[in-house]
């Protein structure tokens, strides 16, 4: 397989595997979608959630994650304009996955402590 930073949207691979690398390419796009499963966000306050996050970086995944249908972008008509970002169905169904790398995550001795057998 090639180099998955390599893949543009318009041509996924057909591996699910690396359909799932490149549309959440980076650890940025699943902190993004973690802080979302917790409901509506503005940018201001998904950039404060994820510090060290740049501006670049999350409008980029964002804009991304609208394309492939993972997020919807609202525009609320107020002054100031309030814009919020929410994850789709298609989107949500990325908690069972979060939650499943949490949870292989959490099970993975760390390498500071004794393992038992």
């Amino acid at each position: 397989m090639g180099k998955i930073e390599n893949v543009t949207d318009s041509s996924l691979p057909e591996c699910g595997v690396a359909r799932f690398l490149v549309l959440l390419n980076g650890p940025w796009a699943t902190l993004i979608v973690r802080e979302l499963l917790r409901g509506p966000h503005r940018f201001t306050e998904l950039r404060d959630a994820l510090p060290g996050i740049s501006p670049h970086t999350l409008t980029s995944r964002l804009r991304q994650f609208e394309r492939h249908g993972i997020v919807t972008r609202t525009t609320y008509a107020e002054i100031p304009p309030r814009v919020e970002y929410e994850l789709t169905p298609l989107g949500a169904g990325l908690r069972d996955v979060l939650e499943a790398m949490g949870t292989w995550a959490m099970a993975v001795p760390d390498p500071g402590t004794e393992v038992t057998i």
